[in-house]
């Protein structure tokens, strides 16, 4: 295990894994596991996906106790903000933790170590293999670290929740079918866009893409909260 991560973890963040081979996972990308297979070891898209919902829940508990007079919709709002990709990314970055993922080659040839979906990824996997190694306590302290201290300052507040924002525009006269359909994927494994379309009971309202379906989805609902606006404009 890199001994840099270790100290980093322990100095910065006052954790220190007991079981390291958890720890070695969660840095572990499924393109360096197939260029390894010799030393048959995991990826992190298990503890990645344990990740992601202890971050939603501890994520909602901290915000319905720093906000209690938002409603459901705001927190609601407030909470996929922070979660999203491009945060996520974000908070891997500020702990360093780009500078220790382990890549395949073709993967680190293509800059996999600062694309967003990735990063993103590698923050949750972490987050799940801290909770299996230490209990949920341990990762609420990291999140009163790296995340809580954000939402205090009203940070996210200020960021943009399309997909959210769309669905609070189209449903103020009532409940409507709002769904996103993947369109078609292009490029290279490591340099995939993905192409999504956003419909409004089965009609195309708005288009985007993205180096994820989550990216692309923002984008799409972002288009048609401009085309809806557009044509507000046009009927007055």
């Amino acid at each position: 295990m890199n001994e840099k991560l270790i100290s980093t973890l322990r100095e910065k963040y006052e954790i220190t894994f007991t079981e390291s081979m958890l720890l070695e996972q969660a840095f572990t990308h499924s393109s360096y596991v197939n260029e390894h297979r010799n030393l048959k070891q995991s990826d992190y898209e298990r503890l990645e996906f344990l990740g992601d919902a202890t971050l939603e829940l501890l994520i909602s508990e901290f915000l319905f106790n720093w906000y209690p007079d938002f409603p459901e919709g705001k927190l609601t709002k407030i909470r996929a903000t922070i979660v999203r990709e491009e945060s996520l990314a974000k908070f891997a970055q500020e702990c360093e933790f780009d500078q220790y993922i382990r890549l395949g080659k073709g993967e680190e040839n293509s800059n996999g170590r600062k694309r967003p979906a990735l990063l993103c990824d590698l923050f949750e996997a972490f987050l799940g293999a801290l909770l299996l190694d230490q209990g949920l306590e341990a990762v609420r302290k990291f999140l009163a670290i790296v995340v809580f201290p954000k939402i205090e300052a009203g940070v996210f507040l200020h960021e943009m929740d399309y997909k959210t924002n769309l669905q609070e525009i189209l449903q103020k006269n009532g409940d409507v079918m709002i769904s996103y359909e993947l369109v078609k994927e292009e490029g290279p494994a490591h340099e995939r866009e993905f192409y999504v379309a956003v419909k409004l009971n089965n009609e195309v309202i708005g288009q985007g893409k993205g180096k994820s379906k989550k990216s692309a989805e923002q984008e799409a609902a972002h288009q048609a909260i401009l085309n809806l606006s557009a044509q507000e404009s046009t009927q007055k």
